[in-house]
């Protein structure tokens, strides 16, 4: 297994980094986004991976990937209004430690950086590595676009 490094571009957010911060670092808040069209979005453009049964709770989320089993993402560390670090559990073929890095541009905006640090076999890492630094991007693009409340 060897440790692989996939960096976001810095995206911007408009709104201030207490509300960024406090609407990521609960995985509730995200359980209705995923469920009403993230994983359709997921399924359209990677087939073989299908994702059901999408459940979470504050400090975690659980799903189904067909074919390889039950995987949780959790968060591990919160730093206020900074730092939101998650890592994965469960039946999958790569370990994760994730961040997302939050920084005050004004009062209305928040720079944001994500950090994937991932743990696979070469084989892996052959298959999903070119994936995984679009998907890191894909994910910040994303959270841009959340409803920020």
């Amino acid at each position: 297994m060897a440790l692989s490094k996939y960096t976001s571009d810095i995206k911007f957010i408009d709104h201030n980094e207490e509300v960024v911060f406090n609407y990521l670092s609960n995985f509730e808040n995200l359980s209705q986004y995923v469920n009403d069209g993230l994983l359709q979005k997921v399924s359209e453009q990677v087939p073989q991976i299908k994702i059901n049964n999408f459940e979470s709770d504050s400090d975690s989320c659980r799903f189904d990937i067909g074919g390889m089993g039950q995987a949780e993402i959790r968060i591990i560390n919160r730093e206020p209004f900074k730092t939101i670090k998650v890592e994965s559990s469960g039946s999958l073929p790569v370990e994760i430690t994730f961040w997302i890095q939050l920084l005050p541009v004004s009062p209305y905006q928040t720079k944001m950086k994500l950090t994937l640090h991932a743990e696979m076999g070469m084989m892996i890492k052959m298959m999903a590595g070119k994936k995984l630094k679009e998907g890191i991007n894909q994910l910040a693009e994303v959270l841009t676009k959340l409803p920020y409340r």
